[in-house]
């Protein structure tokens, strides 16, 4: 079977980076947020002026089909026998590429190879990147289990949300650097990336929290270098195979309190917010990804 592609354009442009937003970021943001209250293709329209170069369609996309700018798409694919229906609609629909939720993670081997077996075919078929994202309560929740599925389907790439595994599994407990190198089969295949920052106990935290507030309320540890790390790390594998038009999707995917995600404090009586505005942050993590991807680049250069 061939390996999923990466994302690309059909130019003859160097490998790049494009950052993409995942549109339930924008999805109840705070009152003070410095998101604008857009509709249609004005949305757009801004986001291009903030620097993003397209969008993902989150779970609460209901706008027209964006124009002039760059679109992708996600789902989810509980068993092998839904992958074909699925993934035919995200090709028709001319999505860029597709990130999917695969199972629930408590499935056993067997249906668990079946399942990415049918992804990847289907991917095949219709020709259209799928990225299989490393998530909890899917298949790729365990990084044990993840590299047992790279290694039987070494064609496989993801959509690397690392947050889950950084919190999830606890990365920095043990050593980093020792997780990290087991966790390489699955670095070297991601084509894709959900941006979200975490710390070892908080799966989504705001930029800031490493540098401006006391350690009591955020622990010693900074890990917004150790995710700085990690991205230059998966970009610099992927550039070493990339193509000419390939470009590396960058997604922030910030979401709201509704899926327990953003942190939420009394502000005053009765009055609960979100720690930060999500929108803002995700402009902070274009600079970061950014600069990553150029980190990446010299770093190759330099081998």
């Amino acid at each position: 079977m061939k390996a999923i592609p990466n994302t690309n354009d059909g130019t003859l442009n160097l490998p790049d980076i494009r950052i993409y937003l995942n549109t339930d970021n924008l999805h109840d943001l705070t009152e003070s947020s410095i998101w604008p209250d857009l509709q249609g293709q004005d949305i757009y329209k801004q986001l291009k002026r903030d620097g993003f170069d397209g969008i993902q369609a989150g779970n609460y996309f209901d706008q027209e089909a964006p124009v002039d700018i760059g679109f992708c798409s996600l789902d989810r694919i509980n068993i092998a026998s839904e992958a074909d229906i699925i993934i035919a609609k995200h090709a028709e629909i001319g999505s860029n590429c597709v990130t999917v939720h695969a199972g629930w993670g408590i499935e056993d081997d067997p249906d668990v190879f079946t399942l990415v077996e049918a992804i990847l075919t289907a991917s095949c078929k219709y020709q259209i990147p799928v990225y299989i994202e490393t998530h909890r309560a899917t298949i790729t929740q365990d990084i044990w289990r993840t590299v047992q599925i790279c290694k039987r389907f070494p064609e496989v790439r993801f959509n690397g949300d690392l947050s889950h595994y950084y919190c999830g599994q606890e990365l920095v407990y043990g050593g980093l650097a020792m997780k990290l190198e087991f966790m390489q089969p699955i670095l070297e295949r991601i084509s894709f990336m959900h941006a979200r920052i975490a710390s070892p106990g908080n799966i989504q935290m705001p930029v800031d929290t490493t540098t401006g507030r006391p350690k009591f309320a955020t622990g010693d540890l900074n890990y917004l270098d150790d995710f700085k790390d990690m991205w230059t790390l998966v970009m610099r594998n992927w550039l070493r195979n990339a193509q000419s038009g390939d470009f590396f999707v960058f997604c922030p995917e910030l979401l709201p309190r509704q899926y327990y995600y953003a942190r939420t404090f009394e502000q005053s009586e009765g009055l609960w917010c979100e720690e930060s505005d999500r929108y803002a942050d995700a402009l902070l993590y274009i600079e970061i990804a950014r600069n990553c991807f150029q980190s990446a680049k010299k770093s190759l250069n330099k081998n």
